[in-house]
């Protein structure tokens, strides 16, 4: 029998692991029977009831896990690390405020059998702010433009993917990994099934601007070169104009030379112009080194302070052979 795994990665979700689990359970029972399944909950570091909620249900269902992070690690690293930690036949990632409809799990698993080694939801619409979406979609269009790898736009992560991605998972040893970008620069075999995000069912998103900004420059620092590029050529273009001025300038001096005064004001703003632009610039680079740098030190994904209901086939097992 084929096992298929769910990830679910949390951070104070009090009001959502309980109704999750519950609806998940009886999809597998009347869609997808043939199965054997888990679900593997990934909490990074709540604040609120979520783990002892996960503790309750995995007390009352083995094939419900649980992973205690022993701090926050970030939105990336910990669903990264539990997506090795699944032992199914195929994983598949969802978020636990109900904005990735469990409906589509049954065609996730359709595609798969086809022969589809990682099937990926992509928004096609959206229930929550429209004006997040459209900014969304800027940014995608223009990470798509500038990145020399395929972008998928709105893929959040929400999909499935076959155990053989999930050693290659393994194997990238990346100490900053960015999923969406590893699926679409090193995937196999894959298809786009489209959805429509649903709004989040309880509690307040944990999406805020220094989250967003941080999604957006760890995707913009692994997967673009424009920014450096982009240095040189703003670079040059201001050296020229400041060249071209000053020549103007020199030739206006030399033939009205009683009657033009140049005075401080050009200088004064070209002054500013300059150092904007390399202040600018000198930030940027400091992100592509802040990247190369968290790279360079190697720190591992996660630390774990507890796993619940791990290892549990393994004890199964032996006692079905006793």
């Amino acid at each position: 029998m084929k096992k298929i795994s769910v990830l679910i990665p949390t951070y104070n979700e009090e009001q959502n692991v309980l109704p999750l689990s519950e609806a998940l359970i009886e999809m597998f029972h009347n869609d997808l029977p043939q199965y054997d399944y888990e679900i593997v909950f990934i909490d990074n570091m709540s604040t609120d009831l979520t783990r002892t909620h996960l503790r309750k249900l995995c007390e009352g269902n083995k094939k419900i896990k649980a992973i205690f992070n022993a701090k926050n690690f970030g939105q990336f690293n910990s669903p990264y690390y539990g997506l090795q930690q699944t032992t199914g036949d195929c994983t598949i990632l969802m978020c636990a405020d109900f904005q990735d409809p469990i409906e589509m799990v049954p065609e996730f698993v359709k595609r798969w059998e086809e022969g589809y080694r990682i099937v990926i939801g992509q928004k096609t619409s959206s229930k929550e702010n429209h004006v997040m979406y459209f900014l969304r979609s800027c940014y995608y269009k223009m990470i798509r433009k500038f990145s020399d790898v395929q972008q998928i736009e709105h893929f959040t992560g929400f999909g499935l993917y076959d155990r053989s991605f999930i050693h290659v998972l393994k194997d990238l040893k990346d100490p900053t990994p960015f999923l969406r970008g590893i699926v679409a620069e090193l995937g196999y075999k894959q298809i786009i099934v489209p959805y429509e995000q649903q709004k989040r069912r309880a509690g307040k998103t944990h999406n805020n601007f220094y989250r967003l900004y941080d999604a957006a420059m760890l995707s913009f620092t692994s997967y673009t070169k424009i920014g450096l590029r982009l240095a040189t050529f703003v670079g040059l273009l201001c050296g020229l104009v400041s060249f071209i001025i000053a020549i103007v300038y020199l030739i206006l001096k030399l033939i009205y030379w009683d009657r033009f005064a140049a005075g401080m004001a050009p200088v004064l703003i070209g002054m500013f112009l300059l150092g904007s632009v390399q202040l600018v610039f000198i930030g940027l680079m400091g992100e592509y080194i802040l990247s190369m740098n968290a790279r360079i030190m190697n720190r591992p994904l996660v630390i774990e302070e507890e796993r619940l209901n791990f290892g549990m086939e393994n004890e199964e097992e032996k006692q079905d052979e006793i």
